[in-house]
């Protein structure tokens, strides 16, 4: 067996799957199918200071080899993951990584004040429309990504900060060094691109909300090219995700740089991916004689 385990930000993982948020909840549907003990971590449903009922329906499509979403940070809010959701969490030898989101700089710091010290790690989700940037994502510009970054980790003193980088930019190297300014303590990218799905009988779009976020399989090769610049922009380390389905997926992912991978969309086509992404990822490496993942990491040979 090979090993697996990873280290984060100081932050041991048994293995470097991680389930995306938006895509496992909160793990307690999952541990209904398997123990998710089996996983190296999970990272929550995008949570908010108050209750989000999200957006309004249809606010999923599908497409050729891609979901859309438009859901619309649908959460209970972050008292009742911290009073319900995280006691049960933290039975589970499972890393806690909450994502959070907000509509100003205040709902960002108001949360991650609120988390500090109790979930392993923070995952900022910077895609949600900013009211003071005029309805634009925080995660567009560098220095808007290095001001929220900067604010929130000046209120987690006692908590790993990891910065979740849109793909919609013009360069995502620059938004990298950007959040590494701010001071994160790692990136994870990529975040769902922008598209849009036609109902052509009806002249308008699947969506309600027109556009959603694009993920799943089909992103891939756009992603796994994000995750090789952004982990040679920067000196932190990089969580990488987009379309990953196989055990192969997850380790080119770790060969272009990153140091753990994180799976979405693939635990709606299939409830055990995650089992059988850790399963094929050992039996790679059984095969060619590696003793342990992080030897992956960055092996990448560039023609």
């Amino acid at each position: 067996m090979a090993d697996l385990s990873v280290n984060i930000c100081g932050v041991p993982f048994k293995n470097p799957v991680i389930g995306a948020s938006g895509t496992f909840g909160f793990g307690r549907e999952f541990n209904e199918i398997y123990d998710i003990s089996q996983i190296g971590g999970l990272s929550t449903k995008g949570l908010t200071v108050e209750p989000r009922l999200g957006n309004p329906v249809p606010r999923i499509a599908e497409s050729k080899g891609v979901i859309l979403n438009a859901v619309g940070l649908q959460n209970p809010g972050v008292e009742h993951f911290i009073k319900e959701d995280l006691p049960w969490l933290k039975t589970k030898d499972v890393v806690v990584i909450a994502n959070v989101a907000g509509k100003t700089l205040e709902d960002y710091e108001k949360i991650c004040e609120r988390l500090n010290g109790l979930v392993d790690m923070v995952e900022l989700n910077i895609s949600c429309p900013n009211v003071r940037a005029g309805g634009m994502a925080l995660g567009i510009r560098p220095e808007n990504i290095r001001e929220v970054t900067s604010l929130t980790k000046a209120k987690l003193t006692k908590t790993p900060l990891i910065v979740k980088l849109s793909p919609n930019v013009e360069s995502i190297a620059t938004n990298a060094r950007a959040a590494e300014e701010g001071g994160a303590d790692c990136i994870s990218l990529v975040n769902t691109f922008t598209g849009m799905v036609v109902d052509l009988e009806r002249r308008r779009p699947v969506l309600q909300n027109n556009t959603g976020g694009v993920s799943g399989s089909g992103i891939k090769p756009i992603a796994l090219r994000m995750v090789y610049e952004a982990a040679h922009a920067v000196k932190i380390p990089v969580i990488g995700m987009g379309g990953i389905s196989t055990g192969k997926d997850a380790l080119e992912f770790m060969m272009a740089g990153a140091r753990a991978v994180q799976v979405g969309t693939a635990n709606f086509t299939e409830t055990t991916a995650m089992p059988r992404i850790i399963r094929e990822m050992n039996d790679w490496l059984d095969a060619h004689g590696v003793g342990s993942v992080n030897e992956i990491v960055n092996a990448l040979q560039m023609n």
